[in-house]
């Protein structure tokens, strides 16, 4: 009877130790690094040795902007945003999800798809500091997703997760250059102050141009706070702009990014700063700092710095 007893351990421990009956109780890809698939696949996934784990979503899920605290943005699981979990019986890598005919090898052994849940994104922007100035600079977006509710379809059955962290994924933000000049334009149809760089144009429409440009040199600085009648904005076109394009009425094309200066706090923040010198006989120059200023675009923000040039105007 022992001798029977000790054949069905060995029998036991030989079943279970056989790969061919995988079985995966959990999964966990929280702190690997996300990529997306590169050209029309909208695939963000995840590697771990031999698992993968991924989404397939529309890239336009994932907009260049932050989400406002507490709400993250929700998107239903369907027949066109998915969920999968794959196990393999090697190491996986991105020839096994990215081309239009994946690699043989590894081969899948295991595939879990998500029936329903909901994928939940909070999505904050990646920004550097100027230690000298202080101004700061989105260069990216961070998505943290999270699955809520999530039912996972696998071979035997379902896996339910109240709530899954996938972690992770980064986008970059388009660059803003900033590489102004120091010379400012005034508008020929208005009292509009440019500044352009090819695409991009940095704009002062102020009510008190008549009190801030005033051809006598200043002992102390003029000073304005950015409101609704002193604007900031900063603007992104697809191609070169200039005084002529913005006399046109309508424009004709909108920017690709539109950024509005916070109104300023007097003392505090969003300042313009006006100092004049005389240059020549009957022509003076002025200089315009901006000081503490923050410009806006939908809930993102970045720091011009504490004290920003935004160029000299010469008037006579």
């Amino acid at each position: 009877m022992k001798q029977f007893l000790v054949i069905l351990v060995l029998l036991f421990s030989l079943n279970a130790c056989d790969d061919g009956d995988l079985e995966v109780k959990n999964i966990d890809f929280e702190d690997v690094v996300a990529t997306k698939c590169s050209g029309d696949k909208d695939v963000i996934y995840k590697i771990k040795d031999t698992e993968m784990l991924l989404i397939e979503i529309p890239a336009d899920i994932f907009e260049n902007d932050e989400t406002p605290e507490g709400e993250p943005i929700e998107v239903n699981i369907s027949s066109t945003v998915k969920v999968k979990y794959r196990q393999y019986n090697g190491a996986v890598s991105v020839d096994n999800i990215c081309p239009a005919i994946p690699d043989a090898t590894p081969s899948l052994l295991e595939e879990w798809n998500a029936l329903a849940g909901t994928i939940e994104i909070t999505s904050t922007a990646i920004k550097t500091t100027d230690a000298t100035t202080g101004a700061t600079k989105i260069t990216g977006y961070k998505h943290y997703i999270v699955f809520k509710n999530i039912t996972f379809e696998k071979p035997g059955g379902t896996q339910v997760y109240s709530s899954f962290v996938f972690g992770n994924y980064n986008t970059t933000a388009t660059a803003l250059s900033f590489g102004f000049d120091e010379e400012v334009a005034k508008s020929s149809c208005d009292n509009r102050l440019f500044n352009f760089n090819g695409s991009e144009v940095l704009t002062l429409d102020t009510d008190e141009y008549a009190t801030l440009f005033v051809n006598e040199v200043t002992t102390e600085p003029r000073t304005a706070l950015i409101s609704s009648t002193n604007k900031l904005t900063y603007s992104l076109y697809g191609s070169v702009v200039n005084d002529a394009f913005f006399c046109t009425t309508p424009n004709p094309t909108i920017p690709a990014q539109l950024w509005i200066a916070e109104d300023g706090v007097d003392n505090v923040s969003g300042i313009i700063e006006v100092t004049t010198i005389q240059q020549l006989v009957g022509v003076f120059q002025h200089t315009i700092r901006l000081k503490k200023v923050t410009m806006k675009k939908g809930n993102s923000d970045f720091y011009l710095g504490d004290n920003y040039l935004f160029g000299t105007l010469l008037t006579n």
